[in-house]
């Protein structure tokens, strides 16, 4: 598989994940929103703010992981794809193999 089919693949992937993390946050926000629930002192374990809180983490980290792969994307359409962006050496092949988004050699990590 090429860096560029590797790279395309997991944005699908994380486009995907993220579409199901908004859903699931919406779908939170919307079933919460007639509730009445005391979610503060609800004896059930977490509260809705809790989980609203670590729903939205993973939408964060989603989208960060998306950013990282445009710019590998981007990278790999001005020819720097494959070159460390702090030393300029190249990234080994089995680095970019394991995360094709990687901008950066492990010594520049």
């Amino acid at each position: 598989m090429t860096p560029d089919e590797r790279l395309r693949e997991a944005h699908a992937g994380v486009v995907r994940h993220l579409a199901a993390l908004r859903g699931d946050f919406s779908g939170m926000v919307e079933a919460s929103r007639d509730s009445n629930a005391d979610d503060e002192h609800d004896p059930e374990g977490h509260t809705i703010a809790f989980e609203r809180s670590q729903l939205d983490t993973l939408i964060r980290q989603a989208e960060s992981r998306l950013a990282e792969i445009d710019a590998a994307l981007a990278r790999l359409s001005v020819g720097t794809y494959g070159t460390c962006v702090v030393c300029g050496r190249p990234i080994p092949s089995e680095r970019l193999e394991a995360r094709p988004s990687a901008a950066s050699c492990v010594g520049c990590s």
